[in-house]
């Protein structure tokens, strides 16, 4: 769970410190270790971002003490009393404020106590309407012919869909027990495509701060994933709980050196992330060489890109040429 400070979408991603902990950890537990932990950083103020799973009412308390504030997350479609009132909201129907090319927000009045704000994302909404389309094609192909059946196997064949919640949401069972796709259902679930909904306990935050502040918690999501897959986190063959401590650490520390390349690297109309940086540095090759003047290597000529990244991480290319006769100085 990362903190962020205040004007989020102004600071660098860096990550600061990785907690582990066993799996079936608590959250309550969890949000109090890393507030105390965090007490001899002195930091003036912290906004804490979590996902929907820390939105319980002791969890909020506990976040919000000592000046701290809050931005947690939630989908629209968990049928929460938050999201029911936000969607019940009037207001809704005001315009989107736009964040960024693939970002717009709306703030809504549903509490005196916090705020609440509305995202949406256009990419997202593609995402969601070919997600459900794909759903709803293997419901539809699920449940034909299925009138001709007896009612136990239908019965059978319903109860094998209930275990699906993404085919089950969109099922509709008839007054006779007929197996239907529910088109109200899926009218009502396009409205909600791309959208979800935020919480926050600071009254100066604006709504474009509180989106990408969130924004940048999915950033940390990012990092996870990078942890486990680009840093080979997974499979840990350890079971000492020190080497697992040890194993995550070096990853950590392995993301950590991977996301200060690409916060210097990047310039404000390309963004270098690690994957394509590692790629441009791996085609820098140096090779060995013997003839007339005797043993020497010679490096690959760098990229232009490649250029640049030594240059903007303040890191020397390796000499042109390096002679290997002891006896002879090594030249450029």
């Amino acid at each position: 769970m990362p903190a962020h400070p205040e004007r989020l979408h102004r600071r660098q991603r860096i990550p600061l410190r990785v907690w582990c902990w066993p799996g079936n950890t608590s959250d309550s537990p969890l949000i109090r270790q890393v507030k105390d932990e965090l007490r001899d950083w002195t930091l003036g103020k912290v906004i804490w971002v979590a996902e929907g799973g820390f939105t319980s009412k002791e969890n909020r308390r506990h976040l919000a003490a000592g000046g701290s504030g809050y931005i947690l997350g939630e989908k629209l479609r968990s049928g929460s009393a938050e999201a029911t009132a936000a969607l019940a909201r009037q207001c809704l129907r005001r315009r989107y404020q736009e964040v960024s090319a693939n970002l717009r927000v709306k703030e809504v009045k549903i509490s005196d106590t916090e705020r609440f704000v509305v995202c949406h994302n256009p990419d997202a909404a593609t995402r969601d309407a070919a997600v459900r389309a794909n759903l709803v094609e293997r419901l539809d192909t699920m449940i034909a012919g299925s009138d001709r059946l007896s009612p136990t196997r239908r019965a059978e064949l319903r109860g094998v869909i209930s275990t699906k919640p993404g085919l089950n949401r969109f099922l509709r069972v008839t007054g006779g027990g007929l197996l239907r796709v529910d088109a109200a259902k899926i009218t009502a679930d396009a409205r909600l495509d791309g959208k979800y909904l935020l919480r926050t306990s600071d009254p100066h935050l604006s709504s474009e701060d509180i989106a990408l502040g969130y924004k940048q918690f999915l950033e940390v999501e990012r990092g996870w994933r990078d942890m486990k897959q680009v840093m080979d986190l997974r499979p840990v063959y350890h079971r000492l709980e020190d080497r697992i401590r040890a194993h995550v650490l070096l990853c950590w520390l392995a993301l950590l050196l991977a996301r200060i390349i690409e916060t210097r690297a990047s310039t404000p109309d390309t963004a270098t992330t690690w994957p394509r940086a590692r790629d441009q540095l791996q085609r820098l090759h140096v090779g060995t060489f013997t003839g007339p003047a005797g043993l020497f290597r010679q490096t690959t000529p760098p990229s232009p890109e490649v250029r640049r990244l030594h240059t903007t991480l303040d890191i020397a290319l390796p000499p042109r040429i390096l002679d290997l006769d002891p006896e002879k100085p090594a030249t450029r």
